[in-house]
């Protein structure tokens, strides 16, 4: 429907590619369509796919035994999520429609689109037990 917002995360080296093209038709028919449309092309933006300490901005929740996943929900409960990761979730947070475009690779994404979702997605933003699927944040 015309006024919706789409975000196309996108995840391959070549525009001339068969995804490269599959992204360049969605976005031509969601924008023909009325939709306003925003694509995050990873390899473009020099995303970063590791998950580290790089991630949380001023100190550690616990400072003796680093865990990812505690770290990043403390983070982006408190707004301590460094600024790449906060600029993806504001463009998810405003999608009503999300479109990931890739590659299998051995059976799954790139490594550089599973390194978005391990970043991106932490709990307190994507995810909180128990509320998960239609009862979920991201629903």
């Amino acid at each position: 429907p015309p006024g919706r917002k789409v975000l196309i995360v996108y995840a391959h080296q070549e525009p001339k590619s068969l995804n490269g093209s599959l992204k360049r038709v969605a976005v031509e028919e969601l924008s023909k369509q009325g939709c306003s449309v925003t694509v995050s092309d990873l390899y473009a933006m020099h995303f970063e796919p590791r998950a580290t300490r790089n991630d949380i901005v001023g100190c550690l929740h616990n400072s003796e035994e680093f865990n990812y996943g505690v770290e990043t929900w403390e983070a982006y409960k408190r707004g301590g999520l460094s600024n790449d990761l906060i600029e993806e979730q504001k463009k998810v947070q405003e999608a009503d429609l999300l479109i990931f475009q890739f590659p299998l690779y051995w059976f799954s994404m790139p490594a550089i689109m599973k390194g978005w979702m391990d970043r991106v997605l932490v709990q307190g933003f994507a995810h909180e037990f128990p509320n998960c699927y239609d009862s979920g944040l991201l629903k």
